[in-house]
């Protein structure tokens, strides 16, 4: 489900809805560890003060950032307000069945 924050642009939100399709085909892909899965899934839930400005280099999430925008990207904030993080971080969450790690 689309979570946009009210002040992105239309690119952004594109952004978010592409990194959200490849956060959900990457957890739905049966060759992803679940301690991966599940490391994302704490990203997700993690509140902005506990990331602070960490920068990722998180492999799947840079992946999913690079084809989405078409730019070589090496980190992505680790921010629920930028619409790469949080459409990657969204689409593993909503792609994993509530029963499975505790959600």
């Amino acid at each position: 489900m689309a979570s946009y924050d009210e002040d992105w642009t239309d690119s952004e939100r594109a952004l978010y809805d592409e990194c959200y399709r490849y956060g959900g085909e990457w957890a739905d892909d049966p060759g992803t560890p679940s301690d991966d899965v599940q490391y994302v899934i704490n990203l997700a839930e993690a509140d902005d003060d506990t990331l602070g400005d960490a920068e990722l280099d998180y492999p799947p999430l840079v992946d999913a950032v690079t084809q989405a925008s078409g730019e070589n990207v090496t980190s992505v904030p680790a921010s629920h307000h930028d619409p790469g993080f949080r459409g990657f971080v969204d689409g593993v969450r909503d792609a994993t069945a509530d029963d499975v790690f505790g959600l």
